[in-house]
């Protein structure tokens, strides 16, 4: 065992060092010039046709089969919003400084079009099973547009893995954790809690997911940032020095920290560029698999919900946490990671408030995390099943399985599952990539075609 986590160790300093770090960045700067900064001069465009159909009851309805697309951002959502926007943003501003906030922004920035690229290779080379709904994402797009089938099996089989790891077990440690520390719950009883959830929800099938993540990542994200906005009110006078620290610290933090700190510029980037891909997960590959599940028929259409989501979940979650953090001081002090985070809501908010008020907050983003990955995992295990038959029997021991894992990650120390299934979610990003770059022309192509359609009037009906 010790072999494996020393082989273990050598391979994430690979799959999240500097390096791939660069080329993760390097992809979405790669789209971001090609598609003329498009994130910036589509957002409103962006904004009206995602968030702003949804205020205005425009959005389209789920059908018979396949899910909406406000219900497949959800889903995606439910997945990217979890501990990492919490607990990494703690993480990485206690190694890197105030800041790596400002470089979780960059990532964030030009991680907005790789996320839309992802989605939109992901809707254009879906196919429909024998349910008759879409699947899809990186090993569809990998095998039908790069026609690279053995790579594809290689993204589908590190994605099944990665799902009982971070997608699964940490995530309910993270639940059972807080509830002990908090109310005094029994990690065992918050287990069985948690697992008969996540079984309720996920034996019933994409649909299932859809229905309860469209209704609980919203009110999540608007109770976190209800939260953190009632904090900074409190702190209304600290936030605009929180934000010049930010800068100043992310291009000379030895001047901006008084030069006792001990943090670098090196140190600064790598943090906040690595828990920005962490949180958002542009480039791993895994939200196009929900959104791929979606009727929409325009991939741009569906692929500006890529744009709205790692705006959301790092340009406006993650930055919420950041802020709180810096704006009550408590990064001075000697907590790390998650007792950073719940050091400051507490130091934030009157009695014992801002302490729970987190704990909950951290239950709904990890649970929905949870309900995402799961659906991930199904679908990356029915492309490898898919040509030798049996699928429908592996899915559902699958569930069994993932529901079982539930449990275990509730009552049982995690260090070496985290370390390893950190690991394989790095190298999900490795085939993903390779996809996205060599269909990055399709991408362009499809884009441009929306526009020049959207313009004239001629876009699919859907």
């Amino acid at each position: 065992m010790e072999q494996i986590l020393e082989f273990n160790e050598a391979v994430n300093g690979f799959v999240w060092g500097p390096v791939m770090l660069l080329i993760l960045v390097g992809t979405g700067v790669y789209l971001t010039i090609r598609s003329g900064v498009f994130q910036v001069r589509g957002f409103p465009m962006a904004m009206s046709t995602t968030i702003g159909s949804v205020i205005g009851r425009r959005a389209k309805k789920a059908d018979e089969a396949n899910i909406s697309g406000f219900q497949a951002v959800s889903t995606a959502l439910a997945s990217t919003v979890g501990t990492g926007n919490v607990v990494g943003v703690a993480t990485a501003i206690t190694i890197g400084g105030p800041g790596a906030v400002f470089w979780m922004w960059i990532s964030a920035f030009f991680g907005m079009m790789t996320k839309f690229a992802e989605i939109v290779l992901a809707m254009k080379y879906r196919e429909t099973n024998v349910e008759g709904r879409y699947v899809g994402g990186p090993m569809y797009y990998i095998k039908n547009g790069l026609k690279q089938p053995w790579l594809a099996y290689v993204f589908a089989v590190f994605a099944t893995l990665a799902t009982f790891g971070i997608g699964n077990m940490t995530q309910a440690n993270s639940i059972a954790t807080a509830f002990e520390t908090s109310f005094g719950t029994p990690t065992w009883l918050m287990g069985v809690i948690v697992m008969v959830l996540t079984a309720v929800v996920i034996l019933g099938g994409i649909k299932a997911i859809a229905r309860v993540t469209e209704k609980l990542v919203p009110f999540m994200a608007v109770f976190y940032i209800a939260i953190s906005i009632v904090l900074l009110v409190l702190h209304a006078g600290q936030i605009i020095p929180s934000l010049v620290l930010v800068v100043h610290a992310a291009f000379d933090p030895t001047s901006a920290l008084g030069g006792a700190a001990g943090y670098t510029i090196a140190q600064a980037i790598r943090m906040g560029i690595a828990r920005g891909v962490f949180s958002n997960e542009a480039g791993l590959g895994s939200a196009p698999i929900a959104h791929a599940a979606s009727n929409t028929k325009e991939p741009v259409e569906q692929g500006l919900w890529g744009i709205f989501e790692v705006f959301v979940d790092t340009l406006l979650i993650c930055t919420m946490t950041a802020l709180v953090i810096l704006t009550t001081g408590v990064w001075q002090g000697e907590e790390r990671g998650a007792a950073l985070t719940i050091a400051a809501f507490n130091h934030g908010l009157p009695g014992t408030f801002g302490g729970i008020a987190l704990t909950i907050g951290l239950a709904l983003f990890a649970y929905s995390t949870i309900l995402g990955w799961s659906y991930y995992g199904e679908k990356s295990l029915e492309f490898i099943f898919r040509g030798i038959g049996g699928t429908r029997i592996a899915i559902f021991v699958y569930r069994l399985v993932f529901v079982a894992a539930v449990y275990v990650g509730s009552v049982g120390g995690l260090h070496a599952v985290w370390d390893i299934s950190d690991t394989l979610n790095g190298l999900m990003a490795i085939p993903n990539l390779i996809g996205v770059l060599g269909l990055s022309g399709v991408v362009i192509a499809e884009l441009r075609s929306y526009l020049r359609r959207r313009k004239a009037g001629e876009l699919v009906a859907d």
